[in-house]
């Protein structure tokens, strides 16, 4: 049986084993990876900062809709783990993460915050080491 983190783990891996599988075959898929990982990065500062609520209507908002946009595939992943069949989940089985949000009791939406935040220190390593590209400045360096 897996704890909870290794499951928080084996989320964020896969998340990132898709894109980067992804960027093998698909033009510009590169450059989509990187704005991901920069998402990825400051989600956990605007969940701290506005809350999880907040933090997931601003990715909504930023996608303007396109659900090819980075902010909605981070809206969608953050979705899926967040409301996933699983009894370890603030939202189980919830169909949208904003309902979920809004008609669910402040208890929930503070372990929402907490998961959210736990999931996305995976997220943020594996999309640094595998998504984000080099930075010629930095000597090729992500």
């Amino acid at each position: 049986m897996k704890t909870l983190d290794q499951k928080r783990a084996n989320n964020a891996w896969e998340v990132v084993k898709e894109l980067e599988i992804k960027a093998e075959s698909t033009p510009g898929q590169k450059d989509w990876n990187d704005l991901y990982t920069s998402y990825v990065s400051g989600l956990p500062a605007a969940i701290i900062s506005c809350g999880i609520g907040q933090a997931a209507a601003s990715l909504l908002s930023a996608a303007k809709g396109a659900r090819d946009k980075p902010h909605y595939r981070l809206y969608k992943d953050l979705e899926n783990w967040l409301c996933r069949d699983d009894g370890t989940a603030p939202y189980r089985r919830a169909n949208s993460l904003m309902e979920a949000i809004i008609k669910n009791d402040r208890e929930q939406y503070m372990w929402a915050q907490a998961e959210a935040l736990a999931w996305l220190e995976w997220l943020k390593k594996f999309t640094v080491a595998y998504l984000k590209k080099p930075d010629p400045a930095k000597g090729g360096e992500g």
